[in-house]
C-alpha cells in the first residue's frame, strides 16, 4: 500500500523540462522498467532487421531486396518505433508499463507510417540546407512519435504540434541529443552491451522531456 502511494506520488510530480530534469527522471524509470523496455528492446531490434535486406548484398537482387527493407521500414518498422516510443513514455511517466505497448502505434498505423515520411522528408530538406536547418528540424519534429502514439493525432496535426510544443525547448531537445553521445560511446566502451542501458536511457530522457512539457503547463 505504502509503494503503490509512493508511485503515484511520484507519477503525478510535474518534471521540468530541462536536460538535468529529463536524464534524472529517464534514469530512475529506466530501472524501475527494465526488464520490460528491455524486453521491449530486443523484440524491436528483432523486427527491425529486415528492413537492412540487401544492405550487404553484391548481387542484382540488391536494389529490390534495398527497396523492399525501405518499404518494410515505414510500413511495419516505423509504427513500430512510434510504439516503443510511447512504452518509453509510459515507464516516464510511471504509468503501468505492458509488453504489448510497443505496437501502439499500429493503433493509429496510417498515421504513424505518414507521420514518419513527413518527418524524414521535412529533416532531409533541412539538412540539404547546409545540414544545420535538419538539425533543428530534427529537434523540433522530436515530439511527434509521442503525439501520434499518445494523443492519436493525425500525421500533419501531430507535426505542427511538435513544432508548437517545442518553442522554448528545441535546445533542451538538441542538449539531449549531444549528451547522448558520451553517454552511447561510454555505454560502448562498457563490454559493448553497456549501450543497450545506454540506449534505454537516452530514450527515457527524451520521454521525460516530452512529458514534462506537455504537463508543466508552460507549454509555448
Amino acid at each position: 500500500m505504502a509503494q503503490d502511494k509512493a508511485n503515484e506520488t511520484q507519477s503525478s510530480t510535474v518534471l521540468t523540462p530541462t536536460l538535468g530534469a529529463s536524464y534524472g527522471n529517464g534514469w530512475r524509470k529506466m530501472w524501475g522498467h527494465f526488464l520490460k523496455l528491455l524486453l521491449i528492446v530486443v523484440i524491436g531490434v528483432v523486427i527491425g532487421i529486415p528492413s537492412g535486406m540487401g544492405g550487404g548484398s553484391g548481387d542484382a537482387a540488391a536494389p529490390i531486396l534495398g527497396l523492399l527493407g525501405v518499404i518494410y521500414g515505414f510500413l511495419v518498422v516505423s509504427p513500430t518505433e512510434y510504439g516503443i516510443s510511447f512504452a518509453y513514455l509510459k515507464a516516464a511517466r510511471n504509468d503501468n508499463l505492458e509488453i504489448g505497448d510497443m505496437f501502439e502505434g499500429f493503433r493509429n498505423y496510417w498515421n504513424a507510417v505518414l507521420a514518419s515520411l513527413l518527418v524524414g522528408v521535412i529533416v532531409l530538406f533541412g539538412t540539404f540546407l547546409l545540414v544545420v536547418p535538419g538539425i533543428i528540424f530534427a529537434c523540433k519534429l522530436a515530439f511527434t512519435p509521442y503525439l501520434v502514439a499518445d494523443r492519436k493525432m493525425a500525421a500533419i496535426e501531430a507535426v505542427k504540434e511538435s513544432w508548437r510544443m517545442t518553442n522554448g525547448h528545441a535546445l533542451t531537445v538538441f542538449l539531449i541529443t549531444l549528451l547522448a553521445i558520451p553517454i552511447a560511446i561510454l555505454g560502448m566502451l562498457i563490454f559493448i552491451l553497456g549501450v543497450i542501458p545506454a540506449t534505454m536511457w537516452i530514450e527515457a530522457a527524451y520521454a521525460s522531456l516530452y512529458h514534462a512539457v506537455s504537463t508543466s503547463g508552460i507549454e509555448s
